[in-house]
């Protein structure tokens, strides 16, 4: 069976890529899609086949896919994510995939909000195209919080304007983790899952454990969502990006990122990574 992760020199997909190997998927039966193939030299010298997908040309993709059984399709960072995410999911009915797996995003359905707009369109787009497909609807990476922990060493402070939210984060890992046991079983087949972290935190926890990894104290400062939009501006960003990021904040202060069941932690069959030790390692890792 011959497994097609894109967007494998990202963050994630190097994971999984990992991960496949990990659960002892033979280097020969993984596809590492890739925008640049220069960029997956390390890729290629594990024996994995490098190919060159780019969602962006259309005519990277039928190459591609040829011979390819299961896929991972790893949300595109594009502009217009969703046409990049249909020629995918068209190119894949096209070359008889049998299985399409996608990393969307927390409750698209229950909640609108501009991130999760995309994810839904996407995951119509695969209802559409009749392809047997998992769903993995991604919480927060805790990752996503590194630049915010590396200001606070300077400035004592995490400002958000999440209010008094909680985020139930997992590591990249425990999200490929997750993704290559999609892959390589049947277990969740035709399913949509909202995974995330065994525990949800408050941002006064995301504090305290940025204070633990830094070794200084750090606290929560809550702002509105107009005063976040005002500090982005004023740190350089145009107000259309500061808008959408400060709307992300407001999407997690009405619950978008709130809920955990302990799905994830079933499907890897172990706790994910807590929010201090997942800081650490990646701090350490930078």
């Amino acid at each position: 069976m011959t497994l097609l992760v894109t967007a494998a020199t990202g963050h994630l997909g190097r994971l999984v890529v990992t991960a496949l190997l990990d659960r002892g998927i033979a280097a020969s039966d993984i596809v590492a899609g890739v925008r640049t193939p220069e960029k997956a030299a390390d890729l290629a010298a594990r024996g994995v086949r490098v190919v060159q997908l780019d969602y962006s040309r259309p005519q990277t993709l039928a190459p591609a896919l040829e011979g390819v059984h299961r896929v991972l399709l790893i949300s595109g960072t594009d502009a217009d994510r969703v046409a990049g995410h249909r020629d995918v999911i068209a190119a894949a009915t096209a070359a008889g995939v049998e299985r399409l797996v996608y990393t969307s995003a927390p409750r698209v359905d229950e909640i609108d909000y501009a991130l999760g707009a995309d994810h839904l369109a996407t995951e119509r787009a695969i209802a559409a195209s009749g392809l047997s497909a998992t769903i993995l609807r991604n919480n927060w990476y805790t990752e996503n919080y590194l630049d915010a922990v590396a200001r606070a060493a300077d400035t004592g402070e995490i400002v958000a304007a999440a209010g008094d939210a909680r985020v139930a984060s997992a590591s990249r890992r425990d999200y490929a983790e997750a993704a290559a046991v999609a892959l390589t079983t049947d277990d969740l087949a035709g399913r949509t899952l909202e995974v995330g972290g065994d525990a949800a935190w408050t941002y006064d926890e995301l504090a305290a454990a940025a204070s633990e990894v830094l070794g200084r104290p750090v606290a929560y400062t809550a702002v509105s969502v107009e005063q976040l939009t005002a500090g982005l501006q004023a740190a350089g960003l145009d107000a259309g990006t500061a808008a959408f990021v400060a709307g992300i904040d407001e999407a997690i202060a009405r619950g978008a990122l709130g809920q955990t069941d302990g799905s994830l932690s079933r499907i890897i069959g172990r706790p994910t990574t807590p929010l201090e030790d997942a800081l650490r390692q990646a701090l350490a890792a930078r």
